[in-house]
C-alpha cells in the first residue's frame, strides 16, 4: 500500500524494511467504498510530466497536489475522477496520474525488492500486486508502475535506466527475457519476443 504523506523529500538511505513499513503505515481514504453522483469537470488536468493544472494554470503548491492525489481514482471505463462521499468530479489525465522518479534496490536475484518514490509522495514496493510494465499507450514504449487502485506511474527516465542497469547485471527471467525480481515476482524490461517463423 503507497504512502502518501512522506517523511523526507527521498529514499535514500532508508533500508527496504523501512520503506515497507512506511508504506504498511500510510493511511489512503476510502476512495473506492465511495459512490456519489457525479457533478461535473474538475477543471483540472495531469499533464504526461506530472504537472498538475487547473483551468490552465499550473498548481504549484506541492501539498495541494498531495492532497487531490490522495482522492483520485481510476473508473472501470478508464477515466479518472477525484472522489469525496459526496461528489465526483471528472479529472483530465494525459498518460498515467503519477511520475516514479526515484528507486531505491535492495537483494539480488529473486530475493532482490525495488521500492519507488512518486512525484506526488506515494512510496511503492513493486510485487505482484504492484507490477512494472513495458506498455505502449499510443506515444511508443514505456515503463509503468502500479500505485494502487488501477493508478500508475510512468517511470521517469533516470529511474529507468538505474533499473535497466541493475537488470544488465543479472540472469535472464524465466521466459529468457532481460528483467528484474522484485518483492517475488519478474518484470520483464523489454516487449515479449516474438516467435519466428515455424
Amino acid at each position: 500500500m503507497p504512502l502518501t504523506n512522506p517523511p523526507p523529500d527521498a529514499i535514500a538511505g532508508l533500508s527496504l524494511s523501512e520503506i515497507a513499513q512506511m508504506a504498511a503505515d500510510g493511511r489512503l481514504p476510502p476512495v473506492e467504498k465511495w459512490d456519489p453522483d457525479h457533478c461535473g469537470d474538475s477543471g483540472m488536468r495531469i499533464a504526461a510530466d506530472g504537472q498538475w493544472w487547473h483551468e490552465g494554470s499550473p498548481i504549484g503548491r506541492a501539498a495541494l497536489v498531495r492532497l487531490f492525489s490522495t482522492v483520485l481514482r481510476r473508473e472501470p471505463d478508464g477515466g479518472h475522477v477525484l472522489v469525496t462521499p459526496v461528489e465526483k468530479l471528472s479529472i483530465a489525465v494525459e498518460d498515467a496520474p503519477f511520475i516514479a522518479v526515484e528507486m531505491e534496490s535492495e537483494g539480488e536475484g529473486e530475493a532482490r525488492r525495488l521500492a519507488f518514490r512518486t512525484n506526488v509522495g506515494d512510496l511503492v514496493i513493486a510485487g505482484p500486486d504492484r507490477p512494472l510494465t513495458i506498455e505502449d499507450r499510443g506515444h511508443g514504449e514505456h515503463p509503468y508502475l502500479r500505485v494502487r487502485g488501477g493508478l500508475d506511474a510512468l517511470v521517469a527516465r533516470p529511474v529507468y535506466y538505474e533499473l535497466a542497469n541493475l537488470a544488465l547485471d543479472e540472469k535472464p527471467g524465466p521466459d529468457g527475457r532481460t528483467g528484474l525480481w522484485s518483492d517475488g515476482a519478474f518484470f520483464a524490461l523489454e516487449p515479449q519476443k516474438e516467435a519466428g517463423p515455424a
